[in-house]
């Protein structure tokens, strides 16, 4: 699967500590600014990329020959103000340069000095620091990770203990993953010490520890608390002392000091705006507060394909390094998802080598990290502005320097009967991302499925655990402990699924007062099936009961599923209640009013084609026009005899009411729906 796919462009590989880049400086005039080392060049637009080359990089002028045009090309694709680059091979550093500007403004040119947000790709160096420990046997992998916290309790629902190895794998089944990402500018000048925000943030696990891979922020937060606790320094003087200083990375730091902030690349959105830096709560991140520069993160790629070494000083031994280069986690035998540390997303563009990443974003900064052990090489790349430029870079490196050596063979499929797809069946969640739904219903002989990112696909079954759809994207299941089909993961890298998989939501016995043959059974079913309502009692939903205006908040909020980070949470319940007069939790909720909060979240096209009958205040008649004519409306709702659609927009709004309008806002995926 290639990038040559527009839907693919789509993807978010890195959805990790901050929000998911600048203006061209290469338009059709204006020269690339190119700092080196040593010197700053200039060259001209770019012309056609070189021809590929089989057994690596090893050639300087060749490589730049490669590189020079194609990020010309990229940057100005995605509006990146500048980049750094730096390729090593066989113990040498072959190319450490900047392209573009660090601050557009001042016209400061990138160069091998300039300083970065590496954002996640700082989890690596915890998962180094992690096994430095392990080898001197103050950590085991696998023991009880609260054994390393001095008395800081996990809640678990589940029985089993995580592990350093559930951490540092991306497995330590956790409700949410994201409940210690903040992230914003007014953290940058604040000291907040890890283990008093941890008291105050710690997730439930939920999963048992190692059977599901959800991407965790919060898993290497404690496992950067368990170095600091195990090594009696704190996080950021424990990287500085056993990593920083042995590899001789004098600008790289996971706090911001005076001397780094004046070196730091600006920050600019995709649109090319100017953001302000943003820090980390707490303020040391394991998880993605790590600055470093070109020049540095050149020895560090050195040392990870050295085995551990650099110089005469041996970092980590041979075999722990082994394990952050093996791959631990996987959704199905053949798709390999993560390392202890690194992660190896859309093994397509692998073209069947062995390579182990590390990606991260924070807002206005990205940067991509990407090993090849049995070639000894490596890049990294860090750049100004949050976009997905980076993945294009890393096909067209593997392409020119690792190419396919033999095509994939084409997998034989086997039928799948009804009785068979019953297993499969059902609605499942994502892990981190829990706006992602997906619907698995058995059609005309094959299993669909169908959410909100990807729209519908037919799949074929390769074998019980595996299937393809109509792209070539695998989807492949994975059981439980009961021994029964619990988890899917897509390797489509459309929409969100590659930040986990998605778990299998337990249908629930239906409430005793909704009658089987209701309009509104369905709807009440799926929310009910994800948690995202309860009864009133006695197996009792009352569902023609109204609702306060809090009380749908409460619900709202959830069934939108983008609370995953704290802050993003926050904005959520802001920008939910915009526009609406009088806003008070505990006045019962009209119609119009839920109309307008579900459309300040899902933002859906307003249809003003729509004709409305009956009443409407203005500030709510764009909002149920869009809702109207996108299809987000309850069974009761009714086109008349002129066309236009009679909303009852004032009426006071019903509990199995509510439950239709956020299924369909949120869980049903083939909008727009045609009125009936």
């Amino acid at each position: 699967m290639k990038w040559n796919n527009p839907k693919l462009k789509k993807a978010c590989l890195f959805v990790t500590t901050g929000a998911l880049a600048a203006v061209a400086l290469l338009g059709n005039g204006p020269l690339i600014t190119v700092a080196s080392n040593t010197t700053t060049n200039t060259i001209t637009s770019p012309a056609g990329l070189s021809a590929p080359v089989r057994n690596g990089p090893e050639d300087v002028q060749e490589l730049l020959t490669f590189a020079d045009p194609l990020f010309a090309d990229k940057m100005k694709k995605f509006n990146v103000a500048g980049s750094n680059f730096v390729v090593v091979k066989d113990g040498k550093v072959l190319v450490s340069k900047g392209y573009g500007y660090a601050d557009k403004k001042k016209q400061i040119p990138v160069d091998s000095q300039t300083v970065f947000q590496i954002a996640s790709i700082s989890k690596t160096f915890t998962a180094l620091a992690a096994m430095q420990l392990v080898d001197q046997g103050k950590i085991q992998l696998d023991h009880n990770i609260e054994e390393y916290l001095a008395g800081l309790k996990i809640p678990n629902k589940t029985g089993k203990p995580i592990t350093m190895f559930d951490l540092l794998t991306y497995t330590s089944g956790v409700d949410k993953p994201d409940i210690t990402t903040y992230v914003s500018p007014e953290y940058v000048r604040q000291d907040i010490p890890t283990r008093e925000f941890l008291e105050k943030h710690m997730p439930t696990v939920v999963r048992p520890p190692g059977e599901a891979y959800t991407y965790d922020n919060f898993a290497f937060l404690l496992a950067g608390y368990a170095v600091e606790n195990m090594s009696g320094m704190r996080y950021d003087q424990y990287m500085k002392k056993n990593i920083f200083e042995p590899l001789g990375m004098k600008s790289t730091s996971v706090r911001f000091t005076p001397e780094l902030l004046a070196r730091l690349a600006s920050h600019y959105s995709p649109a090319g705006e100017f953001q302000p830096l943003s820090g980390h709560a707490p303020t040391d991140g394991p998880q993605g507060s790590i600055l470093s520069t070109g020049e540095d993160m050149a020895q560090y790629l050195l040392m990870q394909l050295q085995n551990g070494r650099a110089g005469d000083k041996q970092l980590v031994s041979p075999q722990s390094l082994k394990q952050m280069h093996t791959y631990q986690t996987f959704a199905e035998a053949s798709i390999p998802i993560a390392t202890v540390g690194f992660e190896g997303y859309y093994k397509e563009l692998m073209n069947g080598h062995h390579v182990v990443l590390k990606g991260g974003n924070m807002p206005g900064h990205s940067s991509l990290m990407v090993l090849i052990p049995e070639h000894n090489t490596g890049f990294y790349m860090s750049y100004n502005n949050d976009t997905n430029m980076s993945l294009e870079i890393y096909e067209a490196f593997m392409d020119h320097y690792f190419p396919e050596t033999e095509a994939s063979p084409q997998p034989a499929f086997v039928e799948l009967s009804k009785e068979e797809a019953k297993p499969y069946t059902g609605i499942y969640q994502n892990t981190r991302a829990f706006s992602i739904r997906t619907q698995f219903a058995y059609e005309n002989g094959h299993l669909t499925m169908e959410d909100s990112t990807t729209g519908k696909h037919t799949l074929q079954k390769i074998n019980a655990l595996l299937f393809q759809d109509e792209l070539g994207n695998k989807v492949s299941f994975k059981k439980g402990a009961a021994g029964q089909i619990q988890y899917f993961y897509y390797t489509s890298p459309v929409g969100l699924g590659v930040v986990a998989e998605s778990q299998k939501m337990e249908s629930k016995p239906p409430f005793a007062d909704v009658p089987s043959n209701s309009k509104f059974r369905t709807h009440i079913d799926h929310l009910q099936t994800l948690g995202l309502i309860q009864g009133i009692g006695g197996n009792r939903f009352d569902p023609k009961g109204t609702m306060t205006q809090g009380q749908f908040a409460d619900l709202l909020i959830p069934a939108h599923g983008w609370n995953i980070f704290p802050v993003a949470a926050k904005a959520n319940q802001q920008q939910m209640i915009q526009g609406i007069p009088g806003y008070h939790r505990s006045k019962p909720i009209t119609r119009q009013v839920a109309a307008v909060m579900i459309q300040n979240l899902r933002q859906l096209n307003v249809d003003t084609k729509v004709t409305l009958s009956g009443s409407t205040d203005a500030w709510a008649v764009e909002a149920v026009q869009a809702l109207v004519g996108n299809g987000v409306v309850d069974p009761d709702t009714r086109v008349q005899q002129d066309g236009s659609v009679h909303f009852r927009s004032k009426q006071l709004l019903l509990r199995q009411e509510a439950c239709a309008l956020l299924d369909k806002a949120f869980n049903y995926y083939a909008l727009p729906i045609a009125l009936k």
